[in-house]
């Protein structure tokens, strides 16, 4: 009798969602993958040229015939990055973006696929810490996307969520309203809550996630007007919204302010040739989302161990860059 109650009860209880496993096709050679402090951004060209952002080295490498070669390399000047912070090419010819932030002053710079430079601009406001991941301090844009001779950034001190310029700073336009908090009435801890990444989705319209607060997303269509948004809802970000406080530790900076420290819910996000979203959480977790918003699976990646990744890339033929350990993955 009481074996049938247990049954019963068992039965009764929802289910776990089902955690797929990646696991990795292939990746760098470790001789050459070693040679990183920090990847966060594991990028090929269509011709099949490799290209690594190592944050913590302050460089670009490209990676060709199993040589690495650096060719952006560290420094304040322009040409040289200082405190990057977001990367991103364009596959069709290699050139690439990089923001830094020398003398605490955001900077986009332009380069071509060996290295120099095509230009660059500086944005307003000095950058400002905004939140912080396990020991590292996420400052300035979170973000950049490289679109089509456009780049998209989140300046939420802007009063949008997504900005639009040209290749040489000038705007184009801004959209997305920034969400409403519960801490508007202190701008520091209101603007950190939106701070989050701006996707194009290939079959159309543009994706963006928040970082820290509350996790959600949203969807707007190719005229920055909003289709819809979803909660990020799952048993991998329920320990982060149990322990989300109402109010913030702070650090104090080199120039006297007080900001609030805000630890995010996810580390990155990318959107996949399909138009699907997939969203890492801080826990080692990922989750995929349809054209509608639904979640339709929860994943791991695997490498040489269960990877909590920092940036995914989706290439043309179905595969997913991943970092860290610079692996390669087949979209399932």
């Amino acid at each position: 009798m009481l074996v049938a109650v247990l049954l019963v009860a068992m039965a009764a209880q929802p289910a776990r969602p089902r955690v797929e496993t990646l696991r990795s096709i292939s990746s760098l050679p470790p001789h050459i993958a070693g040679m990183f402090r920090d990847p966060v951004g594991f990028q090929q060209t269509e011709k099949g040229q490799y290209f690594i952002f190592d944050r913590r080295a302050h460089a670009v490498y490209t990676i060709d015939a199993g040589a690495a070669k650096k060719v952006v390399d560290i420094g304040g000047e322009p040409g040289r990055i200082l405190q990057p912070t977001a990367f991103d090419i364009d596959t069709s010819d290699g050139s690439f973006v990089v923001t830094d932030a020398p003398l605490r002053r955001p900077r986009v710079q332009l380069f071509t696929a060996d290295g120099r430079r095509l230009g660059g601009f500086t944005l307003g406001e000095a950058e400002k810490p905004r939140l912080v991941l396990e020991s590292g301090i996420l400052n300035g844009i979170a973000s950049i996307n490289y679109s089509g001779g456009s780049l998209f950034i989140n300046q939420p001190e802007s009063g949008a969520l997504v900005s639009e310029l040209g290749p040489y700073g000038t705007p184009i336009r801004s959209f997305g309203e920034l969400r409403r908090t519960g801490h508007e009435a202190d701008r520091n801890v209101h603007l950190a809550m939106n701070v989050g990444l701006p996707l194009p989705d290939p079959t159309g319209g543009y994706y963006f996630v928040f970082l820290a607060g509350v996790p959600l997303f949203r969807k707007y269509d190719a005229r920055g007007a909003l289709v819809f948004e979803r909660h990020v809802e799952g048993l991998e970000v329920d320990e982060y919204l149990r322990t989300l406080p109402t109010t913030w530790a702070t650090r104090r900076t080199e120039d006297g302010d007080v900001l609030p420290i805000v630890p995010p819910a996810v580390r990155t996000a990318g959107v996949d040739r399909e138009g699907r979203l997939w969203i890492s959480l801080t826990s080692p977790f990922t989750y995929v989302y349809d054209g509608s918003g639904d979640k339709i699976r929860t994943v791991q990646f695997r490498g040489a161990g269960i990877l909590a990744p920092n940036s995914l890339f989706f290439s043309r033929d179905g595969r997913i860059f991943v970092t860290p350990g610079c692996y390669e993955f087949k979209v399932p």
